[in-house]
Protein backbone atom coordinates (compact mmCIF):
# COMPACT_ATOMS: atom_id res chain seq x y z
CA UNK A 1 0.00 0.00 0.00
CA UNK A 2 1.16 3.54 -0.76
CA UNK A 3 0.04 6.46 1.41
CA UNK A 4 0.38 9.90 -0.20
CA UNK A 5 0.58 12.87 2.18
CA UNK A 6 0.32 16.35 0.63
CA UNK A 7 1.85 18.86 3.05
CA UNK A 8 2.18 22.64 3.08
CA UNK A 9 3.53 24.38 6.18
CA UNK A 10 2.46 21.60 8.55
CA UNK A 11 5.34 21.78 11.06
CA UNK A 12 2.88 21.51 13.96
CA UNK A 13 1.43 18.15 12.86
CA UNK A 14 3.62 16.49 10.22
CA UNK A 15 5.79 14.50 12.64
CA UNK A 16 2.76 13.04 14.42
CA UNK A 17 1.12 12.16 11.10
CA UNK A 18 4.26 10.36 9.89
CA UNK A 19 4.79 8.61 13.24
CA UNK A 20 1.22 7.34 13.28
CA UNK A 21 1.46 6.18 9.67
CA UNK A 22 4.73 4.37 10.36
CA UNK A 23 3.07 2.63 13.33
CA UNK A 24 0.29 1.12 11.21
CA UNK A 25 0.58 -2.68 11.31
CA UNK A 26 0.94 -3.42 7.60
CA UNK A 27 3.46 -3.07 4.80
CA UNK A 28 3.36 0.45 3.41
CA UNK A 29 5.19 3.05 1.38
CA UNK A 30 4.78 6.60 2.70
CA UNK A 31 5.36 9.45 0.26
CA UNK A 32 5.09 12.97 1.64
CA UNK A 33 4.82 15.77 -0.89
CA UNK A 34 6.24 18.98 0.56
CA UNK A 35 4.40 21.53 -1.52
CA UNK A 36 6.70 24.55 -1.13
CA UNK A 37 6.61 24.80 2.66
CA UNK A 38 8.31 27.87 4.13
CA UNK A 39 8.34 26.59 7.72
CA UNK A 40 10.32 23.65 9.14
CA UNK A 41 8.18 20.95 7.47
CA UNK A 42 11.04 20.06 5.10
CA UNK A 43 13.64 19.62 7.83
CA UNK A 44 11.23 17.55 9.93
CA UNK A 45 10.64 15.26 6.96
CA UNK A 46 14.40 14.99 6.31
CA UNK A 47 14.88 13.70 9.86
CA UNK A 48 13.03 10.48 8.90
CA UNK A 49 15.75 9.43 6.48
CA UNK A 50 14.83 6.35 4.44
CA UNK A 51 11.72 5.56 6.53
CA UNK A 52 9.65 7.72 4.16
CA UNK A 53 10.00 9.19 0.69
CA UNK A 54 9.73 12.93 0.12
CA UNK A 55 8.80 14.68 -3.10
CA UNK A 56 9.59 18.39 -2.76
CA UNK A 57 8.17 21.31 -4.72
CA UNK A 58 10.16 24.54 -4.55
CA UNK A 59 6.99 26.60 -4.84
CA UNK A 60 3.41 26.12 -3.66
CA UNK A 61 1.45 24.49 -6.46
CA UNK A 62 -1.52 22.69 -4.93
CA UNK A 63 -2.87 19.39 -3.67
CA UNK A 64 -3.59 18.01 -7.13
CA UNK A 65 -0.09 18.82 -8.38
CA UNK A 66 1.37 17.20 -5.27
CA UNK A 67 -0.56 13.99 -5.82
CA UNK A 68 0.24 13.89 -9.54
CA UNK A 69 3.97 14.42 -8.86
CA UNK A 70 4.05 11.52 -6.36
CA UNK A 71 2.05 8.97 -8.37
CA UNK A 72 5.01 7.87 -10.55
CA UNK A 73 6.81 6.78 -7.34
CA UNK A 74 3.83 4.87 -5.90
CA UNK A 75 4.49 1.13 -5.75
CA UNK A 76 1.57 -0.15 -3.71
CA UNK A 77 -1.41 -1.98 -5.17
CA UNK A 78 -3.63 0.54 -3.33
CA UNK A 79 -3.04 4.29 -3.00
CA UNK A 80 -4.51 6.24 -0.07
CA UNK A 81 -4.57 10.03 0.40
CA UNK A 82 -3.81 11.27 3.94
CA UNK A 83 -3.84 14.99 4.80
CA UNK A 84 -1.05 16.31 7.01
CA UNK A 85 -3.18 18.34 9.43
CA UNK A 86 -4.52 15.47 11.61
CA UNK A 87 -8.20 16.16 10.95
CA UNK A 88 -8.37 12.50 9.91
CA UNK A 89 -7.18 9.52 11.95
CA UNK A 90 -4.46 7.40 10.27
CA UNK A 91 -5.54 4.39 12.31
CA UNK A 92 -8.71 4.23 10.19
CA UNK A 93 -6.83 3.48 6.97
CA UNK A 94 -7.21 -0.33 7.35
CA UNK A 95 -11.01 0.02 7.45
CA UNK A 96 -10.91 2.43 4.50
CA UNK A 97 -8.99 0.03 2.24
CA UNK A 98 -10.80 -3.14 3.38
CA UNK A 99 -13.46 -2.96 0.60
CA UNK A 100 -10.69 -2.69 -2.02
CA UNK A 101 -8.52 -5.44 -0.58
CA UNK A 102 -11.63 -7.59 -0.18
CA UNK A 103 -12.42 -7.26 -3.89
CA UNK A 104 -15.70 -5.32 -3.43
CA UNK A 105 -14.55 -2.17 -5.24
CA UNK A 106 -11.59 -0.34 -6.75
CA UNK A 107 -12.43 2.98 -5.03
CA UNK A 108 -13.27 3.71 -1.39
CA UNK A 109 -13.98 7.05 0.30
CA UNK A 110 -14.00 7.75 4.01
CA UNK A 111 -17.22 9.59 4.80
CA UNK A 112 -17.43 12.18 7.56
CA UNK A 113 -21.23 12.33 7.23
CA UNK A 114 -22.50 8.74 7.41
CA UNK A 115 -23.29 9.25 11.11
CA UNK A 116 -24.55 12.83 10.84
CA UNK A 117 -22.69 16.12 10.83
CA UNK A 118 -19.31 16.22 12.57
CA UNK A 119 -19.14 18.41 15.66
CA UNK A 120 -17.24 21.63 15.13
CA UNK A 121 -17.45 21.75 11.33
CA UNK A 122 -17.98 25.31 10.13
CA UNK A 123 -21.40 26.02 8.63
CA UNK A 124 -20.01 27.12 5.23
CA UNK A 125 -18.07 23.83 4.99
CA UNK A 126 -21.22 21.84 5.78
CA UNK A 127 -23.17 23.71 3.09
CA UNK A 128 -20.48 23.24 0.45
CA UNK A 129 -20.19 19.53 1.25
CA UNK A 130 -23.96 19.09 0.91
CA UNK A 131 -23.92 20.95 -2.42
CA UNK A 132 -21.11 18.71 -3.70
CA UNK A 133 -23.04 15.58 -2.72
CA UNK A 134 -26.10 16.98 -4.48
CA UNK A 135 -24.01 17.72 -7.60
CA UNK A 136 -22.79 14.11 -7.72
CA UNK A 137 -26.38 12.88 -7.56
CA UNK A 138 -27.47 15.33 -10.25
CA UNK A 139 -24.57 14.63 -12.64
CA UNK A 140 -24.08 10.89 -12.14
CA UNK A 141 -27.24 9.63 -10.46
CA UNK A 142 -25.14 8.27 -7.58
CA UNK A 143 -25.58 8.76 -3.85
CA UNK A 144 -22.35 9.93 -2.26
CA UNK A 145 -22.37 11.50 1.19
CA UNK A 146 -18.83 12.98 1.20
CA UNK A 147 -17.36 13.87 -2.19
CA UNK A 148 -14.77 16.26 -0.71
CA UNK A 149 -13.34 13.88 1.88
CA UNK A 150 -9.56 13.70 2.16
CA UNK A 151 -9.71 9.95 2.71
CA UNK A 152 -9.81 8.49 -0.76
CA UNK A 153 -8.35 5.11 -1.69
CA UNK A 154 -7.89 3.63 -5.16
CA UNK A 155 -6.27 0.70 -6.87
CA UNK A 156 -3.08 2.31 -8.13
CA UNK A 157 -3.52 1.19 -11.75
CA UNK A 158 -7.00 2.75 -11.83
CA UNK A 159 -5.79 6.07 -10.40
CA UNK A 160 -2.88 6.20 -12.86
CA UNK A 161 -5.22 5.40 -15.77
CA UNK A 162 -7.30 8.49 -14.96
CA UNK A 163 -4.59 10.77 -16.42
CA UNK A 164 -5.20 13.41 -13.78
CA UNK A 165 -5.04 17.06 -14.80
CA UNK A 166 -5.89 18.68 -11.46
CA UNK A 167 -3.70 21.28 -9.80
CA UNK A 168 -5.40 22.10 -6.52
CA UNK A 169 -8.44 20.86 -4.61
CA UNK A 170 -10.25 20.02 -7.85
CA UNK A 171 -8.51 16.66 -7.38
CA UNK A 172 -11.62 15.52 -5.48
CA UNK A 173 -14.27 16.20 -8.14
CA UNK A 174 -11.92 15.08 -10.91
CA UNK A 175 -11.32 11.61 -9.46
CA UNK A 176 -14.98 11.25 -8.47
CA UNK A 177 -16.16 12.12 -11.98
CA UNK A 178 -13.58 9.93 -13.68
CA UNK A 179 -14.29 6.98 -11.41
CA UNK A 180 -18.01 7.15 -12.20
CA UNK A 181 -17.37 7.67 -15.93
CA UNK A 182 -15.21 4.54 -15.90
CA UNK A 183 -18.12 2.60 -14.41
CA UNK A 184 -16.55 2.23 -10.96
CA UNK A 185 -18.52 1.93 -7.75
CA UNK A 186 -17.37 4.18 -4.91
CA UNK A 187 -17.84 2.47 -1.56
CA UNK A 188 -18.07 4.81 1.43
CA UNK A 189 -16.73 3.85 4.84
CA UNK A 190 -17.65 5.85 7.96
CA UNK A 191 -14.69 7.69 9.50
CA UNK A 192 -14.00 10.02 12.40
CA UNK A 193 -13.19 13.62 11.63
CA UNK A 194 -11.93 16.39 13.89
CA UNK A 195 -12.04 19.85 12.28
Amino acid sequence: MTILVPALNEEATIAEVVDRLLALPFDKQIIVMDNGSTDSTGSILASYGDAIEVVSHKEKTGKGDSIRSALPYAKGEVVVIQDADLEYFPEEIPALVAPILGGKTNVAYGSRFMHGMPKGMALPNMIVNKLLAWAVRLLFGKRLTDEATCYKAFRRDLLVSMNLECHRFEFCPEVTAKAYRLGETIVEVPIRYEP
